[in-house]
């Protein structure tokens, strides 16, 4: 039996959101907000609990994904990481050694989970 731990982990296809924020996480809470209450509200007016005649709430009655922070998303292949990493490392650091260990690092930290 195999055990695979987490630490050891990594992206086996390097898509990634285009994106200027950190997280989507604040937009996601005021989605899910918007949307429970929504529900509430259309349950609470059901006369006779007449769950049939019930129609759930669609996501984009509350919620546009374009506004979010996050706007799509777009292969970033390892050539690229790779050319990204060396400029990254040539404009930072000071000696070659520096320099490998910086290009290591973004190219580690791009791949991670």
């Amino acid at each position: 039996m195999d055990i695979f731990f987490m630490s050891r982990s990594y992206k086996k296809t390097t898509i990634v959101g285009w994106t200027t924020c950190q997280s989507e996480r604040f937009d996601k809470f005021i989605w899910h907000k918007k949307w429970r209450l929504k529900e509430r509200l259309k349950l609470a007016a059901l006369k006779d609990n007449d769950l049939d005649n019930h129609f759930t709430t669609l996501p984009e009655e509350v919620s546009n994904p374009w506004s979010m922070g996050k706007d799509g998303k777009y292969y970033f292949a390892l050539v690229e990481q790779l050319k990204l990493s060396e400029k990254i490392a040539n404009r930072r650091g000071n000696s070659p050694q520096e320099r490998l260990s910086l290009k290591k690092r973004l190219v580690h930290k791009w791949m991670g989970k």
